[in-house]
């Protein structure tokens, strides 16, 4: 009888167990579906100087020309997220949020994955000193004529465009 019991009990616990490694798999699943199958939020910075130049970053990935921004970090809201990024990536200081310029979500923006950027346009100051040494190779400020528009990285072309044209765009 002890051994019909001991049996039961191991089978039962056995299967208590895979009925838990079964569930732990499901929630792990779920929890990187919703990672990994949804677009990841961040954001595009438009660094105005007092003087009204535009402040771009050379990519050191593809050595294109673009806009500082980058992905919203966990417990992050955007206006710390962009005023992170335009530190780490500019040395800038941001200084005011101008306001919002657009929200850009096609699939193809990015080459890397799917995200969706809010643009942003905000004033900033201080001394160009990238922080992220290995993302940006430099930082220049560019008068609205001296722009160089036509090959951008990620799809700041049309972002820029829309800017100059006073279009927030929703796109």
């Amino acid at each position: 009888m002890l051994n019909l019991y001991l049996i039961f009990n191991v089978q039962f616990n056995f299967y208590s167990l895979l009925r838990s490694m079964r569930n732990a798999w499901r929630f792990i699943s779920t929890v990187i579906g919703i990672i990994f199958r949804h677009p990841v939020t961040g954001t595009t910075i438009i660094p105005v100087l007092p003087d009204g130049r535009i402040v771009l970053i050379q990519r050191s990935d593809t050595g294109k020309w673009g806009l500082p921004g980058g992905m919203v970090d966990w417990g992050e809201d955007i206006p710390h997220a962009a005023s992170r990024e335009l530190k780490e990536e500019t040395g800038l200081n941001l200084t005011k949020i101008r306001g919002l310029r657009g929200v850009y979500s096609n699939p193809k923006r990015d080459p890397r994955l799917h995200s969706i950027s809010i643009l942003i346009e905000v004033e900033a100051d201080g001394e160009f000193e990238p922080e992220d040494k290995l993302e940006v190779l430099q930082v220049k400020a560019f008068t609205k004529e001296e722009l160089p528009l036509g090959n951008l990285s990620h799809d700041h072309d049309r972002q820029l465009q829309d800017y100059l044209n006073d279009v927030v765009a929703i796109a």
